[in-house]
């Protein structure tokens, strides 16, 4: 008996376009080529699947072989029609791409084509999952397809599109099919239902028909499973989840109220019974998520299209209807996207239970924090509180006499904290000079005197200034100036590769016009060279008046592009020189002017050799030296 049981889907295959369901557009469409006799030579049907593709492609090679054909009403007892309803090849060949996608396959194909049909008007060929094909299958077909022989049709069915040459669907007519409405799939399953003496519920139908997404096949088998319990009761909601492995929707309200009342412990509980009766922790978390769904719809849209949206009856749309009072929106919303994050982490975790657990009392605890009105309250909290900001921490100066190195001290260890000593107190200054602005960018470091009168270093910073490129400028400070005028500017370097950079490269350039720019004048003379034994006598005659070299030069320092003067910097008596302040040793602050200035003068202590990388940290990090 039970090989002659046909399923019910087999049973029920639509054998005219009148019989197939939710496709009223290819209905409409394929009757008129019929009617009037416009064949197309090739068909490409496309679209989810279960939703009548190849049940299509089958009514029409029926309507087109029928003895009276071509019509729109085949009369299923001719030979050709029986031939296809028992799926005989003789004239219509059915193809499974997928197991026939090799260009060998293809070609055996096309050698059979060009016979004559046997009973039928046409030879047809339906190929189901032609997207299954190689390319060179497909570039097999191309020609064939673009001019198949005068009693030839093909069509191909594939669920993905997609992958179909775009050479390929240009030869054929395209039909997509569309997933089939859960209220036309509800009425055909209520009229197999009677037809087979189904007993089952309204409710049990609308929950089939959604769970198949609308797919006819799909829901037709699970209706030919649930027939086996609908024989002695009726088959309800209960059934159809338990086939399913669903949760039933009183469990999902009850676990519900728990994550929106927060309560962590009484959810844990209801999920342990859930998990202890069967239920895998991804169709939990499934579950859970098509019943916020559901509630996200109650929340947002007309109560008269409540039932079609979410498939439940009045009674379960009047326990949401309570619950969407006590969620906005956003929480809703928010719930949902943390499942959803939930349901990847148990798909690769290895203890899918572990994190079904972490995951509820994630949803138990984030309704209480996260409505509108407490956020709200809280950015209120925050704006009446203010923010405190520091003030920044104000750099000690050295005064310009002191001559002695001071080691480098890092920038933050410096401002870490807040220095509350007194700050030194600069030496005075004349009534015209000017207060220096601090420079953020980049501060030269403390510039000496030499007590002969002649500041060729003051010079020398000055004509530093003036270089805009921090890696010229760095390197220069590796060099000795020698003669700094207007007529002539020499400096030396004690390493020959150095002199040869300078010499050989644009930096001799920035010079040139760092020059220009200090002496108001156009091609100045630079000279880079090894030091020389004049080089102390030709110091010791730059002019005595350094004052007057600095007026014809002050306006035309430049400070961040913008030319200022520079300010006049007060004669100070010639004094031995000084001792470096004393240090701090635990954060490298220097103590107190008042401390400096009790400090007896010592005779200043002869000062070692700096080294060309110690120079330059000096200068691209603004360091001092420490002793």
């Amino acid at each position: 008996m039970s090989g002659n049981y046909v399923p019910l889907y087999r049973k029920y295959r639509p054998q005219t376009l009148e019989q197939l369901v939710g496709q009223e557009h290819i209905k409409k469409t394929l009757t008129s080529a019929i009617e009037l006799g416009k064949i197309a030579h090739a068909f490409l049907f496309t679209g989810p699947r279960g939703t009548g593709k190849t049940s299509t492609a089958r009514i029409l090679a029926k309507s087109l072989n029928c003895k009276n054909g071509p019509t729109i009403h085949p009369c299923g007892e001719c030979e050709s029609c029986r031939d296809i309803t028992n799926s005989v090849p003789i004239d219509v060949i059915e193809i499974d791409a997928a197991s026939n996608r090799k260009v060998e396959d293809t070609q055996n194909i096309l050698e059979k084509i060009q016979y004559v049909p046997v009973n039928g008007k046409y030879k047809i060929y339906i190929i189901d999952e032609v997207h299954m094909l190689t390319n060179h299958a497909f570039n097999a077909l191309l020609k064939t397809l673009e001019e198949p022989p005068e009693n030839v049709i093909f069509i191909l069915a594939t669920t993905e599109v997609h992958k179909v040459l775009d050479t390929i669907k240009s030869r054929c007519q395209r039909f997509d099919f569309r997933r089939i409405t859960t209220e036309d799939i509800v009425k055909h399953l209520r009229y197999i239902s009677d037809q087979e003496k189904i007993n089952i519920s309204d409710d049990a139908l609308i929950a089939i028909a959604k769970n198949s997404a609308g797919g006819m096949r799909d829901s037709i088998s699970l209706l030919d499973q649930l027939s086996l319990l609908g024989v002695t009761k009726e088959v309800t909601v209960s059934d159809v989840n338990a086939v399913l492995g669903r949760i039933s929707f009183d469990t999902l309200n009850k676990l519900s109220e728990k994550i929106i009342a927060s309560s962590p412990n009484e959810a844990i509980e209801i999920l342990n019974e859930i998990y202890n009766a069967g239920n895998e922790p991804l169709q939990i978390l499934t579950n859970l998520s098509e019943y916020f769904k559901n509630l996200l719809i109650v929340k947002t849209c007309r109560k008269e299209l409540l039932p079609e949206l979410t498939g439940l009856n009045e009674p379960q749309i009047a326990e949401m209807l309570k619950q969407k009072e006590l969620l906005e929106t956003q929480q809703i919303v928010f719930l949902l996207e943390r499942i959803t994050y939930y349901i990847k982490e148990v798909k690769l975790a290895t203890n899918q239970h572990l994190w079904l657990e972490v995951g509820m009392i994630d949803f138990a605890n984030m309704t209480e924090n996260t409505t509108l009105l407490e956020l709200q309250n809280r950015v209120k909290a925050l704006e009446a509180g203010g923010v405190s900001v520091g003030q920044p921490v104000q750099r000690i100066v050295q005064p310009a006499q002191v001559s002695a190195p001071v080691r480098p001290v890092p920038q933050k260890a410096a401002e870490t904290e807040p220095v509350t000593r007194p700050a030194p107190v600069p030496p005075a200054e004349s009534p015209a000079a000017p207060k220096q602005e601090q420079q953020d960018d980049f501060t030269p470091p403390p510039i000496s005197r030499k007590p002969d009168g002649n500041d060729i270093n003051t010079l020398w910073q000055t004509l530093l200034v003036n270089i805009k490129s921090p890696a010229t400028k760095a390197l220069l400070h590796l060099a000795t100036p020698v003669k700094i005028a207007s007529d002539e500017v020499i400096i030396t370097f004690k390493n020959e590769k150095l002199v040869s950079q300078i010499n050989d490269t644009n930096k001799k350039q920035m010079l040139v016009e760092a020059a220009n720019t200090m002496f108001n004048q156009q091609d100045s003379k630079i000279v880079v060279r090894l030091p020389q034994s004049g080089d102390a006598n030709l110091a010791a005659s730059i002019p005595a008046s350094v004052s007057e070299e600095k007026k014809k030069i002050a306006p035309q320092i430049k400070k961040d592009g913008k030319s200022e003067s520079l300010p006049s910097i007060p004669q100070q008596p010639e004094i031995a020189d000084e001792e470096p302040p004393e240090t701090i040793p635990d954060n490298g602050v220097e103590k107190s002017a008042e401390a400096a200035e009790t400090k007896t003068l010592q005779p200043k202590k002869p000062e070692r050799e700096e080294t060309d990388q110690e120079k330059m940290v000096l200068e691209l990090f603004d360091g001092k030296y420490i002793e």
